[in-house]
């Protein structure tokens, strides 16, 4: 999909794509992929990813552009259907050392989730240790669940209707 930028978590990713578990190609077309969150102890926590290094929203292309809000709302809506969640979290920051490659937090928020969690405090359940963290197995339950929702297959149709 381009180049891989050293250091760059998502390119990383990316340059093993065909190889990759189910949690890290929950879904994905030609501009974007979808992975659950390897860090968190919130089951859902999707990141959504532009397949190419890219550290700036403006820098999307009018295609990436294009296909973003399909995807927010898709995932929403999936995430709603798989989790039960009340709503959905979107945020974008990608300062992390490491995570400068533009990502989208897709959060599903529970319907009891405690409220000193709710908003931009759910980010407390990223970056748990370990023990705390969604198995991976589970996460990729959870991607196969969300792929069904969503309608869609490993190398199969995608979100945006664009081949992978």
């Amino acid at each position: 999909m381009g180049s891989v930028e050293i250091g760059c978590h998502s390119c990383e990713q990316e340059a093993r794509f065909g190889g990759l578990p189910s949690r890290e190609r929950v879904a994905f077309d030609a501009w974007w992929r979808v992975a659950h969150a390897f860090d968190s102890a919130l089951p859902g926590w999707l990141v959504l990813v532009p397949r190419r290094h890219v550290v700036s929203v403006a820098e999307l292309t009018d295609d990436e552009a294009g296909a973003l809000g399909t995807w927010q709302v898709a995932l929403a809506r999936a995430l709603r259907e798989v989790t039960g969640c009340a709503k959905t979290y979107v945020a974008q920051f990608a300062e992390r050392e490491g995570f400068a490659h533009v990502h989208f937090h897709i959060v599903p928020r529970p319907p009891d989730l405690a409220a000193e969690l709710r908003g931009p405090r759910a980010f407390a359940m990223l970056g748990r240790p370990e023990g705390e963290r969604v198995p991976a197995e589970h996460m990729d339950a959870l991607a196969d669940a969300l792929r069904a929702a969503l309608g869609t297959a490993p190398g199969g149709p995608t979100i945006s209707g664009r081949p992978a």
